[in-house]
């Protein structure tokens, strides 16, 4: 299939321009994306997903456009296509096409997703909206970081149901021979052929516990026939899966029967049907099933730089330098230019660029990544904290250079380092006589005070963020972020909740998601295309 090419002239009487200039405002993402749709999404710039011969394609600037005006408005591929064949302003917003342009099936979005997800450049129309948005002087040195829950698109399976899943899943991968053997290994007398639950008295604990004891044998039984064998790729992901489903939530007692786990594993696989997805919590007192999405956000334009989706179990603090890589990369820059000018005598003046966040991101790896890379650490980090309201750590006084602590009784103990870089000061022997050791911990063995490898960084900034300037700061930036994680999740459909299965589809679909709402801002603040190729505003 080659690359469709998008009419650039549409009938003086049939074209949709006539009809929907003056009616749309210029702030519409309508009004933007016809002016500027062959500029923004020119048919070849997706030429490399398409073949050198064949019939055409359907002009991929027009998929480009749809593509957008669907994320935007939280529409399916079907109802996307229906809105280009018959609402004008689709149309219009594609260049003016003419009323009756042909429509198309709903698969060619399919399509030019997965083509984009298999090229090398998946993110471009992202990047072409994050590109005008430099050129115009929109993205400037500040970036705001934080994560929003994205549920996911099948239900959450209990212990049960993920085994006989990953049964079925197995017998599905296995050829017909081998789906034999497997068969003539079981001996629950279940088929695994239904996805129903098997008709137990589920109020009955005996029945319960023998159900989950003759399954999980069925399945360690198919592992053991497994075991030796050479399998296809496909069968071993299965078996693997299998074998993590059993190892996550079942235990062995002491009769020799297997019972659910009383314990949740840390990276618990919730779904066959969709094994990235995980438990998630945005907070200690709200969970959820399935994905994070990461944004970084330009706090003065409100333009998201960058987009990162991760399973719902992932620290924020984990991709928080790949939101910011592009900073990362301009303070390497700027030190190689300043190193040039004082070379040559001449004068180079940088902004300092800043990064914040909430307490997920004010952890000490990533604040002294900040700080050696010149960027300033805007993230909050939270106080030393100890429990019944005994004296949290911060009542200790830590002289990292003597490698000594003090306790506030005046006692002293060595730092042990360990290998880590980090290490703890132990306070056994002083803590049998303090008479104020009911005031400071419960432990027979007495106080230890763990020392972070980052401990420097991180006193220097919980004394930071006590400025009063530096607060005012941060409650006047940050919540934009908030804000614009709003926008994105308004839209129930492919907004909270995926569209889609697995970390890269649905990283892909976020991706897009922050593709429209930066083309709606684009539009509001009057983007503009230059004669010299460049952008500017409109107001």
């Amino acid at each position: 299939m080659t690359v469709g090419a998008t009419p650039r002239q549409a009938g003086l009487l049939t074209g949709t321009a006539a009809f929907c200039d003056g009616r749309l405002s210029e702030g519409s993402i309508f009004s933007v994306l016809h002016r500027e749709c062959h500029r923004l999404f020119p048919d070849d710039m997706f030429a490399d997903l398409f073949a050198d011969t064949g019939r055409r394609s359907v002009p991929p600037m027009i998929v480009a456009v749809v593509v957008v005006l669907q994320r935007l408005f939280g529409l399916s591929d079907r109802e996307a296509v229906e809105a280009f064949c018959f609402d004008a302003r689709w149309k219009y917003a594609c260049g003016g096409l003419d009323f009756d342009y042909p429509g198309f099936a709903h698969t060619v979005l399919v399509d030019m997703r997965a083509r984009l997800a298999g090229s090398d450049a998946p993110r471009r129309i992202f990047e072409v909206t994050v590109d005008a948005a430099h050129s115009a002087g929109l993205v400037g040195a500040k970036r705001v970081l934080d994560s929003t829950p994205l549920y996911d698109a099948v239900a959450t399976m209990d212990t049960v149901t993920l085994i006989r899943s990953a049964m079925r899943n197995l017998f599905k991968a296995a050829d017909d021979e081998l789906e034999v053997g497997l068969r003539g290994v079981l001996t629950s007398g279940d088929d695994y052929a239904s996805t129903a639950k098997p008709q137990i008295d589920w109020d009955a604990a005996a029945a319960r516990d023998e159900l989950i004891d003759s399954r999980a044998k069925d399945a360690f039984a198919c592992l053991v026939y497994l075991d030796g064998r050479t399998l296809s790729a496909v069968v071993a992901d299965a078996a693997h899966l299998l074998a993590t489903v059993l190892g996550q939530d079942l235990e062995d007692s002491d009769d020799g029967r297997f019972r659910i786990a009383r314990r949740v594993a840390t990276d618990r696989i919730i779904s066959i049907v969709d094994p990235q997805a995980r438990h998630g919590h945005k907070t200690s007192a709200r969970g959820f099933d399935g994905y994070k999405g990461h944004a970084a956000v330009d706090p003065d334009s409100e333009i998201i730089t960058d987009t990162v989706v991760t399973p719902g179990n992932a620290g924020d603090a984990s991709v928080a330098e790949d939101l910011i890589d592009d900073l990362l990369t301009e303070a390497v820059d700027t030190e190689a230019v300043a190193t040039q000018h004082a070379d040559d005598d001449t004068e180079e003046v940088a902004v300092q660029p800043a990064v914040y966040g909430d307490a997920a991101y004010g952890t000490g790896k990533f604040l002294s990544r900040l700080h050696h890379a010149g960027i300033e650490a805007k993230c909050k980090t939270q106080p030393p904290v100890a429990a019944g309201g005994m004296f949290s750590k911060d009542h200790f006084y830590i002289e990292l250079g003597d490698g000594i602590v003090t306790c506030p009784a005046g006692e002293v103990a060595e730092i042990r380092w360990g290998a880590s870089g980090g290490g703890t000061a132990y306070f056994t022997i002083h803590c049998a006589t303090c008479p104020l050791a009911p005031e400071c911990t419960k432990s027979p063995g007495g106080r230890t005070i763990t020392i972070s490898p980052y401990e420097q960084t991180l006193t220097e900034a919980r004394q930071q963020q006590a400025d009063p300037d530096w607060v005012e700061d941060y409650r006047a930036t940050r919540p934009k972020v908030e804000r614009k994680l709003g926008h994105l999740m308004r839209r129930k459909h492919g907004g909270r909740r995926a569209r889609v299965r697995g970390t890269a589809k649905v990283d892909a679909d976020f991706n897009l998601l922050a593709a429209a709402a930066n083309m709606a801002r684009l539009a509001v603040l009057g983007l503009r295309s230059t004669t010299t190729g460049g952008w500017t505003l409109a107001i």
